[in-house]
């Protein structure tokens, strides 16, 4: 089985999201567990060579469960159609720094950072920023950071329309400021996914946010 016949069972799923269908291909879906794997192990390693943080995490650490949780969600299908990897710096932490791939039919990139951290991080982090923007500024003005990622990923609900309090307006960082995730992405495409070197590309591009993960852990270890 190649990553191309997993993303096709991806795709067949998407058209038949029940659990009825998904028993019957029980057999196709565990050959695409070994291909998720194997795409897995093809980014950690080179990742692991570049940030030894990631030294220890094995393939099955970096997965997500097919399951959705649709406890909450008015869409009921109970399976996930996209291909998800998590490669995060320390895995203790609930919510740490981190490399994320993403395969879906409709869409596909590559990020890194950390997204939404708790309300306590998040002080943390605005206050690394506030008194370290000139380092920040330096690792987002690199020609191979901007050239990749521009700048921090800004949804609109994940931004403040103010300063937050304790920061003043006119404060040089204070748009990084407003910021409540911490995440940078580049558009990837399937034809990149299936390239008989994919794994040695994407782990490329992620090497570019490992700066801004260090700065983020660094946030993240220092004491209030």
């Amino acid at each position: 089985m190649a990553i191309e016949t997993a993303f096709a069972f991806l795709d067949d799923l998407r058209h038949n999201n029940h659990t009825d269908w998904f028993r019957a291909e029980k057999k196709r879906y565990e050959e695409y567990k070994k291909e998720y794997l194997s795409l897995i192990e093809s980014v950690l390693i080179p990742l692991q060579s570049f940030d030894e943080t990631l030294l220890g995490l094995e393939p099955k650490n970096c997965t997500f469960r097919i399951n959705r949780d649709i406890r909450f969600s008015k869409d009921k299908s109970p399976y996930k159609t996209n291909m998800g990897m998590w490669f995060t710096q320390n895995k203790q932490r609930k919510n740490s720094p981190g490399y994320y791939v993403h395969y879906d039919k409709e869409q596909c990139f590559l990020a890194g950072g950390i997204w939404c951290p708790e309300p306590a991080d998040v002080t943390k982090i605005r206050r690394e920023i506030a008194f370290f923007h000139d380092e920040l500024e330096a690792i987002t003005a690199a020609p191979e950071f901007k050239n990749t990622f521009v700048d921090f990923t800004r949804e609109a609900n994940l931004v403040l329309k103010k300063a937050p309090k304790g920061f003043e307006p006119d404060h040089p960082a204070i748009e990084w400021l407003k910021l409540k995730s911490f995440t940078v992405s580049m558009p990837w495409t399937v034809a990149q996914f299936t390239a008989p070197d994919a794994g040695q590309q994407i782990a490329e591009k992620l090497r570019i946010i490992k700066p801004l993960n260090d700065f983020l852990s660094r946030a993240l270890d220092t004491e209030m």
